[in-house]
């Protein structure tokens, strides 16, 4: 475990110092016993003396008893501070993604980070609490035992001395040669989890395109991966078990022939030959422990990288500490801006934008597909940041506010609608969770979302499911621009999100938008020249860069762009007519 991950422990720091001394305790109790069996045995039976095989027998069952509690109250430590630390790392996990740009979280899958969150993090926490007990009683057991071994027979221990050293050297190397193979099956579980993540989500695409076969094959070939991968590693651990099966027959044989001729010559007596070898059984048995161990912290240790991965991810965004914390109005400034994904020296998605829009203006924007329109709006509250120039709302640079106080004053429904398992109510409240039914119930109106919702038998308490699957794509976008107004903004940005609905639903949604929020400045993206030709002005991007910009008849004469959107829309307009 590194540092790290370590700082994760943190209230289990207790437990996690109580479990190996509780467990040295217990390893205490179980060395003594086979002492206590041989002097029963040569003292008590030998000389028939029941009175000392009462005593001793009493002292046998309460030691026994002493190494159960200690036992029983080290497991429950250890699994209290193994689950503990596994929960604060996912909590630190979590909460640091929250920090995440949309930079940063460009860098992981997110079947990549789920992976990390559940099967990383369960290996983390196997190994920690093995780690806590067995790596704990193993060494201990071991020197324990080998010196009780040698003040009773120095041959024998020499024995131990000889076979433990080779023994240990050799499950490890198993360990190690193990290693790699699962250090590859974690980076396929991560191709494993998003096979099948894309296969659910895009269920109702597989079924339309019957594709279900090329699916079902797809993910065979990276099951049949991991499967060979996690064969190749069992294999070779599988060793493990007959190299120790060996060495403990061997010893024992060994032993019975040093302690017979020992016995025969009267240097050793029975019960002495016993409890020497419970002792090597239990020095045999610790070294399987401690190669186990060895093997979990193995398995664990590409884990543990991976998850250092996130929790030393910088976040690309931090608050400054005199961050503005106000936004005091809506207008927005691009300042000659060039912004490129991949930072410093790559390719420019956005090359010298100079724009300036007032507070409460409808600002409509348009063109091609790759132009960079979703880019040139994802500046504004700040889901990256520029390459060069600057951005500023309300007359301050976006990168001198609060992140909090910014995207609070800046609602924004994306392209790719997002709603969450829950009720209507629920989803909505997202924008404002302290709102009234009615508050909720006005911007679904506003949104054009209440007549479909009072269709639904639970009304408004209707349960969305995962994804909001159960809802039209068009009553998806409603109640993304529904639970977007409930923010009360001075920012609204629509990229694209009227695409699945009808002309005419559009148009009740931008006059509510006039008549409601009049103050709020509005940025709608849009492919149709119907959702933007009442705009104040309008935008027309091209390849990056803003071709043109004016209101829709200014944009008619003098933008080639526009009017050749414009003409091929309204031709295809009267021929359907």
């Amino acid at each position: 475990m590194n540092r790290i991950l370590l700082r994760s422990v943190r209230e289990y720091k207790k437990e996690s110092f109580l479990t190996p001394v509780l467990v040295c305790l217990e390893v205490l109790m179980e060395v003594l016993i086979p002492l206590l069996m041989a002097r029963i045995i040569d003292v008590g039976i030998m000389e028939g003396n029941m009175a000392y095989i009462i005593k001793m027998g009493l002292l046998l069952i309460l030691m026994a008893m002493l190494a159960l509690v200690f036992g029983a109250k080290a497991g429950q430590l250890g699994a209290i501070a193994s689950s503990g630390y596994a929960k604060n790392l996912r909590h630190d996990i979590f909460y640091k993604i929250q920090d995440f740009s949309f930079g940063n979280i460009d860098h992981f899958s997110t079947s990549s980070l789920v992976t990390r969150m559940t099967t990383d993090i369960t290996n983390v926490q196997m190994a920690y609490m093995f780690t806590i007990r067995l790596l704990a009683r193993a060494p201990i057991m071991i020197v324990l035992s080998l010196i009780m071994t040698m003040t009773i027979s120095m041959p024998i221990a020499i024995v131990m001395l000889i076979v433990a050293p080779v023994l240990g050297v050799s499950l490890i190397f198993i360990a190690k040669k193990a290693h790699p193979h699962f250090v590859q099956v974690f980076d396929e579980y991560d191709v494993l989890n998003n096979t099948v993540q894309e296969n659910v989500n895009a269920a109702r695409v597989v079924k339309a395109y019957v594709r279900g076969d090329y699916e079902i094959e797809k993910f065979g070939k990276v099951s049949t991966l991991v499967f060979r991968l996690f064969t190749k590693a069992e294999k070779i651990v599988a060793w493990n078990a007959p190299i120790m099966q060996f060495a403990v027959y061997t010893v024992v044989i060994v032993m019975v022939l040093i302690g017979g001729e020992s016995i025969i010559s009267g240097s050793m007596q029975t019960g002495e030959l016993t409890s020497v070898i419970v002792y090597a059984l239990q020095i045999l048995m610790s070294l399987m422990m401690v190669t186990f161990v060895f093997t979990m912290i193995m398995i664990a240790e590409a884990s543990t990288d991976r998850i250092t991965e996130v929790l030393t991810e910088v976040p690309e965004m931090s608050d400054k500490a005199d961050a503005v914390t106000e936004v005091k109005n809506g207008d927005i400034d691009f300042e000659h801006v060039n912004f490129s994904y991949a930072g410093e020296g790559g390719n420019l998605s956005l090359k010298d934008v100079d724009l300036h829009i007032k507070s409460g203006q409808i600002v409509g924007v348009i063109g091609g597909t790759g132009s960079a329109k979703s880019t040139l709006v994802q500046l504004i509250p700040r889901l990256y940041d520029v390459t060069g120039g600057c951005v500023k709302v309300g007359g301050v640079d976006v990168r001198d506010y609060n992140l909090e106080a910014l995207r609070d004053q800046v609602s924004m429904v994306l392209q790719k609608n997002v709603l969450f398992t829950g009720s209507i109510y629920e989803n909505v409240r997202w924008g404002d969770e302290n709102a009234s039914d009615e508050e909720v119930q006005r911007v679904c109106k506003l949104a054009q979302a209440d007549s479909f919702i009072q269709e639904f038998p639970g009304k408004y308490n209707t349960m969305i499911v995962e994804g909001g699957n159960n809802v039209s794509g068009g009553q998806k976008q409603r109640l993304c621009i529904a639970r977007a107004l409930l923010k009360k903004p001075k920012i609204l940005i629509l990229d694209d999100s009227t695409s699945a609905v009808d002309t005419r639903t559009d148009a009740l949604i931008r006059q509510a938008f006039r008549e409601e929020i009049p103050d709020t400045t509005k940025i709608i993206i849009a492919q149709r020249i119907s959702s933007v030709e009442d705009a104040d002005v309008i935008i027309v991007m091209d390849n990056g860069e803003i071709n043109g910009i004016g209101t829709s008849e200014e944009l008619l004469k003098n933008n080639a762009i526009y009017r050749e959107v414009y003409e091929s829309q309204m031709k295809g307009g009267a021929d359907d007519e």
